[in-house]
């Protein structure tokens, strides 16, 4: 009895050690993947069209998707949303605030919080005499912060808008370390003949840069924890590359009172990974997103994205993809969405409830 416990607690210290390692990089490299809580996504409404929405996003929500589409604000918004991952263990929270500053000009801020929180920690369990005191049990939560800035403004040529953000990233794992980070994005918006829409937006543009600190002394309680498994201190920089997503989307009216918003995003990543376009240059991962309307009340939607080869056991290649499904209610300047994502488990990403709640301030006034 006394060994599994013993062998339970160095199970403990060895996920605390590699969560510690693994989400730290080293020095003079670039990962593939970093911050990716930044990448989720906010917005039910965006969510349930699987993210196909860089071209025509023109709300407080922008702001992450797309700062161009800030100027399209006509008063003052506010966005909240959350969702929860595995089985609520997760927490995903999402808060924005946008104004118009004139009728060219626009800012926008948001915050977003990723955190799993109470983890036990049991590196303290067991003491110098090897005695078992569960009194020295503690909790710890782990989470991570973005916080995004974001200006907006119509340019000279009639349809084109352009915008920035700039983000600061807060990681926190507990006592054990902590990172802050730095970045940028940009993106523009064009609006064509025929209700044609066209998106860029780029992400990282000047990569992000986040730098760690570790307490030495925890790690080295930690990393000492099984005898032959001492590790070296991790390095402190981590460095997030850019990625590109490109966006189109047309908009058809049918009878007054019936819309119909087709959408589709290019995400592309300067890596070679699982996605179904893949290159040692760049991949490529498609998304398409359907919205029908009626009388601008009630909405249903649809999307489909996140195409990936995954590799099976027999070494051979099978394509899975993540539908998504979504409604909407918008009653003066109050808008309550839901997102259903992961429809039939067709992926390996596991499927979330997701709810946003968005107010324009015009019926207060």
């Amino acid at each position: 009895m006394h060994l599994c416990k013993k062998n339970l607690l160095l199970k403990n210290y060895l996920v605390i050690l590699l969560t510690l390692t693994g989400l730290i990089a080293s020095a003079q490299t670039t990962r593939k993947y970093s911050n990716e809580f930044m990448n989720i996504g906010v917005d039910a409404a965006a969510l349930g069209m699987s993210n196909a929405v860089v071209s025509q996003t023109a709300d407080v929500n922008s702001g992450y998707w797309n700062p161009a589409g800030l100027v399209h604000l006509e008063d003052n918004e506010m966005s909240l949303m959350h969702s929860s991952y595995f089985a609520n263990i997760a927490n995903y929270n999402y808060i924005a605030y946008a104004m118009p500053l004139d009728n060219d000009s626009a800012l926008g801020i948001s915050l977003i919080r990723f955190g799993v929180d109470d983890i036990l920690d049991t590196t303290q369990l067991i003491d110098d005499q090897g005695n078992i005191n569960y009194d020295r049990i503690s909790t710890f939560s782990t989470a991570d912060y973005g916080l995004t800035f974001s200006f907006a403004k119509k340019l000279p040529l009639d349809g084109l808008n352009f915008g920035v953000n700039a983000k600061i990233i807060r990681r926190i794992i507990g006592d054990f370390a902590s990172s802050w980070g730095f970045g940028f994005d940009a993106g523009i918006q064009f609006e064509g003949k025929n209700n044609w829409k066209f998106g860029l937006m780029a992400r990282d543009i000047t990569t992000t840069y986040n730098a760690w600190s570790i307490d030495e002394e925890k790690f080295e309680q930690i990393s000492g924890a099984v005898d032959g498994e001492n590790q070296e201190l991790p390095e402190s920089t981590e460095i997030t590359i850019p990625k590109l997503q490109f966006g189109l989307s047309k908009k058809w009216i049918f009878h007054y009172d019936y819309s119909l918003l087709a959408a589709a995003n290019l995400n592309m990543r300067f890596a070679e990974n699982n996605d179904i376009i893949s290159t040692s240059f760049a991949s490529i991962n498609p998304a398409l997103g359907f919205e029908f309307g009626y009388t601008d009340l009630v909405f249903l939607r649809a999307g489909v994205g996140n195409f990936q080869n995954e590799i099976q056991l027999d070494d051979s290649e099978q394509v899975s993809f993540q539908p998504n499904f979504g409604v909407g209610f918008k009653y003066k300047g109050i808008q309550i969405d839901y997102a259903f994502t992961d429809i039939g488990d067709q992926s390996a990403a596991l499927y979330s409830n997701v709810f946003s709640l968005k107010v324009d301030f015009s019926i207060f006034r």
